[in-house]
């Protein structure tokens, strides 16, 4: 299946260097991203540990991790790559000169040996379920440790690993590995992880901080109405219960973020469709209308800020929920429905403690956007309750000391 699966992505690489290509000429991509997806780009210094989260979600439940990396090593230097030009564009705004930042190198062998000659890591860490089987196999062959860190694995995952026959081969490249929950952590350990490569299960999002809020939209918090990383076939029903929340409560007012912001337009069409009256963020106009259709990256913090209530995308499709914890620590009254195998522990010791509603259509979630603001704070106190129960305190600062425990010994031997 490893021969298979080099075969395919040979024979489908020039599809995806002429599709990159036009992202480039569309102004959607900058050159240098697309010179360092081939393995190009500037060195950067040889020794740093090479840190590799896909989008923005990964990338912030990251920053604890980064953060007692540098706190136990003063004069670590890390190589940060990412999948998306938003979350590229997310780590170079740190402007921390610790920090290298490029685009991940395609999953080719040859884009990643020119990587790894140009930029020579240390060790790679890689964030959830980030297991591409010629970067993980290709770093370990080269006798680099390798890392997965808050890493998930889904039943149903699990099942195609298994069915391709990659999933133990990776198991064995792996070092070591702290999985997000219990329920991944038996997965990854029937699919071949040995017992001495696993680490204590931490869900970095537990310790993420949300940065404070720099937008002030001036609508009442208890009528204000966030539906956070919407996907498609999803946006429908949120308008449609918006519709007929609003018919009932005319103050509500709706923040719709889609999960990927390029779908804007399309999202756009179906708030027009509906006859609401709607803002759009990316374009500047003042939020005066009952919709604000959020199409940008990075803001998400303001919106938690905005809305006494949030729908949790992902979760009304087969997506497996985005993060409650981002929405929880900003005191949101939570809306999901019955797709959570992304965060399963968290929703369930949500559902336990009456921490959330759980919907599953649009008269269901109309129901949940029209909810008192007593209920509001309710809602929102018992998820904070019942959220705090899994964050392990100090997880972050121990499981960097024992990531660089390991990548001492390897440089011992």
């Amino acid at each position: 299946m490893l021969f298979l699966y080099r075969l395919l992505l040979s024979l489908a690489l020039p599809v995806l260097l002429i599709r990159l290509g036009l992202r480039v000429l569309r102004g959607a991509e900058p050159a240098a991203a697309l010179t360092e997806r081939l393995g190009g780009g500037a060195p950067s210094a040889p020794g740093a540990i090479w840190l590799h989260a896909a989008s923005n979600g990964e990338l912030v439940s990251a920053q604890p991790l980064i953060a007692a990396l540098f706190a136990a090593r003063p004069g670590l230097r890390l190589l940060v790559s990412t999948n998306t030009v938003t979350a590229r564009a997310m780590a170079l705004g740190w402007g921390d000169d610790r920090i290298a930042v490029r685009a991940a190198p395609l999953d080719s062998r040859w884009a990643l040996s020119r990587f790894l000659a140009r930029h020579r890591p240390a060790a790679l860490i890689v964030v959830e379920n980030e297991l591409w089987p010629n970067r993980l196999l290709g770093c370990a062959a080269r006798g680099l440790p390798v890392f997965a860190i808050g890493a998930r694995m889904s039943a149903r995952s699990a099942r195609r690993w298994r069915r391709t026959g990659l999933g133990p081969r990776l198991m064995r490249a792996i070092t070591a590995l702290s999985a997000q929950d219990p329920a991944s952590e038996a997965e990854f350990r029937a699919l071949g992880l040995p017992a001495r490569a696993t680490l204590p299960v931490v869900n970095l999002k537990t310790a993420v901080r949300l940065p404070e809020p720099d937008v002030s939209l001036g609508w009442p918090r208890e009528t204000t109405l966030l539906a956070a990383s919407t996907h498609a076939g999803e946006e429908e029903i949120v308008l449609d219960a918006f519709a007929r929340a609003r018919a009932a409560s005319p103050a509500l007012r709706l923040i719709l973020a889609p999960r990927h912001p390029r779908r804007g337009p399309e999202v756009a069409r179906l708030i027009a469709a509906r006859g609401l009256a709607f803002a759009t963020r990316s374009t500047g106009e003042p939020a005066a209308a009952p919709v604000l259709l959020a199409d940008t990256m990075g803001e998400m913090a303001n919106w938690y800020a905005a809305a006494g209530i949030c729908f949790i995308g992902g979760t009304l499709v087969e997506k497996g929920g985005h993060t409650p914890f981002e929405p929880a620590a900003a005191d949101c009254a939570l809306l999901h429905g019955p797709s959570v195998f992304n965060h399963a522990e968290a929703f369930a010791a949500l559902d336990a403690a009456q921490g959330a509603i759980r919907v599953h259509d649009a008269e269901s979630l109309a129901a949940g956007f029209t909810i008192s603001p007593a209920t509001q704070a309710d809602l929102a106190r018992a998820a904070r309750r019942a959220l705090a129960a899994l964050a392990a305190e100090g997880a972050p600062a121990r499981l960097a000391q024992a990531l660089l425990a390991r990548i001492d010994a390897q440089k011992r031997r």
